[in-house]
């Protein structure tokens, strides 16, 4: 497996045994100091890959609503009632993980269509999204040892 995969299934592996054994309502808590919970984070991992890697010209493999509910600025706080679980969401970070796997090598260097932050390829937006998810990462393993730590 070339490095840039790897680096995708390590990334999300990771991600995946953060959360492993955590109940839906544990990651449901905000602690203090935080904007969001381990559940908007799972989303919104979900949704910048997404949007970033895997949208197509017929639209996203995510509900319309995802953007809303996890983008950037958005909290658990504004979320109306209807909210994917933490179980739906972690279904589709493993599903998406064999679609980011699936992305031709050959498709590495072409040029996106909107470059963003000087990213211009589709190998650099691969290494951003492998970047974003280790950040996250990194809040959630945060969040738990605060939340932990309160009980």
């Amino acid at each position: 497996m070339n490095y840039i995969k790897n680096q995708l299934k390590v990334t999300r592996s990771s991600l995946l045994s953060e959360i492993k054994g955590l109940s839906p309502e544990f990651m449901d808590v905000q602690p203090s100091g935080f904007n969001n919970t381990i559940h908007w984070h799972l989303g919104h991992v979900l949704s910048a890959a997404e949007k970033f890697l895997l949208d197509s010209p017929n639209g996203s493999n995510l509900p319309d609503n995802y953007g809303q509910l996890f983008g950037y600025g958005s909290k658990p706080a504004d979320w109306p009632e209807d909210v994917p679980s933490t179980e739906t969401l972690k279904l589709q970070l493993e599903e998406q993980l064999d679609r980011l796997l699936a992305i031709p090598e050959e498709k590495y260097a072409d040029k996106v269509e909107t470059p963003f932050k000087g990213m211009e390829t589709v190998e650099d937006f691969i290494s951003f999204v492998v970047l974003h998810e280790t950040n996250h990462i990194g809040q959630i393993h945060a969040m738990k040892l605060l939340v932990q730590a309160s009980n």
